[in-house]
Parts: structure tokens; sequence; C-alpha cells
């Protein structure tokens, strides 16, 4: 099974692919599908999210189908926006400051490696074992419709966050400006999102693993991870990952899309009820109730802070 859908990953993305690359090939000539060409020639933004909606959102929904899970998609957000990033940068009609188109490919390979690898490393380096926790959810809600909800749930939504905060790396390859101040800003805040987020999905991670060897051996797990940057805030990982996210806008404001913190905004609206999501299900976990809910109590949700006094109880502010 595990081969069967690495394959399965490999060949999906491949029908954009190949279209993409024969259109490169073969733009300039002169034959039946010139008006196509044209076409794709002088709306770059309009066929990325084409090929989406015809590759991820109704080809990946398909392949979801078939075989009952969602898993796919969960790993090609990590991938998406190498592909996308490429894609800007090969158009033919690209016009951009090639320092800065390094600076952001690179950028994002680093960002798509780091969170690839966290994703396998979670997954215990198998292909497709399982779906995200909350689609699952989401499928025991609407039982029998799932099959149409998770089109509009799962894919079409994933179009939405993913142009709306990838939109910076058209806007970069869609202007030719030189290099200023913003730039290195929006590089030194991109570089500390990936690298915060990839010590706290470490940290995480050798938390989750130590706890699965204490069940593994009949011993009580630990109830919560209060250390590291975990010690500093509940979701350090999250804090990460928007830190990537609103520096990389910071590259497309800088060069004159005003409108471009869109896009991040609402990824961080989108977490943020995610967050909630997570905290409700560790308190669904008996073994660690009372000690995360002094966790909430004491730390800050995201942004990395100082411990605050726990709230005392009635009893306890009489005595």
């Amino acid at each position: 099974m595990a081969l069967t859908n690495a394959l399965i990953a490999f060949m999906a993305p491949l029908p954009s692919i190949i279209f993409y690359i024969y259109f490169l090939n073969h733009h300039q000539t002169h034959h039946l599908l010139s008006p196509l060409w044209n076409w794709c020639y002088n709306h770059p933004l309009i066929l990325a999210n084409t090929l989406f909606f015809l590759n991820i959102d109704v080809g990946f929904w398909l392949i979801s189908l078939l075989q009952t899970s969602n898993w796919m998609i969960d790993l090609y957000w990590t991938v998406i926006p190498v592909l996308l990033v490429h894609f800007f940068g090969s158009h033919p009609d690209a016009e951009y400051n090639s320092w800065r188109s390094t600076v952001v490919v690179v950028l994002t390979w680093v960002w798509a490696i780091r969170l690839t690898h966290n994703y396998f490393r979670r997954e215990k380096w198998q292909w497709g074992v399982r779906e995200d926790w909350r689609f699952t959810d989401m499928a025991q809600q609407h039982g029998q419709n799932w099959w149409w909800v998770s089109f509009f749930g799962v894919y079409l939504i994933q179009q939405v966050f993913l142009f709306g905060v990838c939109l910076p790396l058209y806007i970069v390859h869609s202007v030719n400006k030189p290099l200023n101040i913003w730039d290195v800003i929006a590089l030194v805040v991109c570089v500390c999102g990936i690298v915060y987020a990839y010590f706290a999905d470490t940290q995480l991670h050798t938390f989750v693993s130590k706890n699965e060897k204490l069940k593994e051996e009949g011993k009580a797990m630990v109830p919560n991870l209060d250390e590291g940057l975990w010690y500093y805030s509940r979701h350090p990982n999250y804090f990460g990952e928007q830190l990537w996210w609103w520096g990389l806008a910071i590259f497309g404001w800088n060069l004159g899309g005003r409108w471009v913190f869109v896009g991040a905004l609402i990824n961080t609206l989108c977490l943020a009820y995610v967050t909630t999501l997570v905290e409700k299900r560790m308190l669904k976990q008996e073994y660690r109730v009372d000690a995360y809910k002094m966790y909430q109590e004491t730390t800050s949700v995201w942004v990395p802070w100082f411990k605050s006094s726990p709230k005392l109880l009635p009893k306890e502010k009489d005595s």
C-alpha cells in the first residue's frame, strides 16, 4: 500500500506539469492551439488557478473517493508552493529581479523541505497511512454527504488558502525592482519563521516519541510539553509557520502588492480556528486535562512570552 501511495503521489500532478512544459515549448508556434497558448501567455495567474482546480481540486478529490482517504492534500500543502514559484518564475511573461527571485525560490525550497521532513517524520516515514484527523472528524459529522462535501471542505478551500498565501510568489515574478531594505527584512522574518518552526516541531516530535515509548512500557505518560520553545507559547510551531507566510507577504508588499497581506491574514485566522480544535482535542484526553488547563492559564497561545500566574480558585483565595 505504501509503495502504491508513493507512486500515486508522484504521478498525481503530472497532467499539469506536462501541459505546462508543452505550453513553454510550443507557445510561439502557429497552429490550431495558438489561441489557447495566447490565453495561457496573457493570463498566468488564471492559468495557475485553472490547473490547480482541474488537477488538485478535481483530480485529488477523485483519488480520495477511490482511496476513501484525503491523505494526499496534506502532503501536497508543502509541495504546491514550490510548483507555483517555478511556474511563475518560468512563465514567458515573467519579469523580475534575478537576485530577489533566487532568494525567494531558495527560501520556498527550504521551507518545503523542512515541512515535508516534518510530515514524514510524524508519519513514521510512511506514505498515506492516515489522513489529517480533522478530515476524519469532518467525515463523521457529515456522514453520507461527505463524498461531495469533501470537494469543497478539503480541496476547493485549499485553493483559496494556498493561492492567497502564495500571491507574493506571483508578484515577485511580475515586477522588476532593485533590492532594498524591505527585502532584507522579509528575508530575516522568513528565515526566523522556518528555523523557529523547525525547532518547535522537533521538540514536539521528541516529546511524542518519548510518550509513545512510555505507553509501550506500560508507564504513565507525561501529560504536557512545557519546556524549550513550548515553555513560552502553547503553539510555537504555528507561530513559526505564520512568521514564514507574513515574511513572504512583505516581499510582495514591497513590490506594490498592498493587498497581499490579505492571504496571510486569512491563513492566520484559519490557523486560529485550528488552534481551538487542537486544544479542545487535548482537553478530551483525561490524563492531561488538569495539566493542560494550567498550561492554558499560564502560557501564551502563539507569541512567545513569559509565564503568567495561574488563576486561583475561590477556595485557594480564601485560604
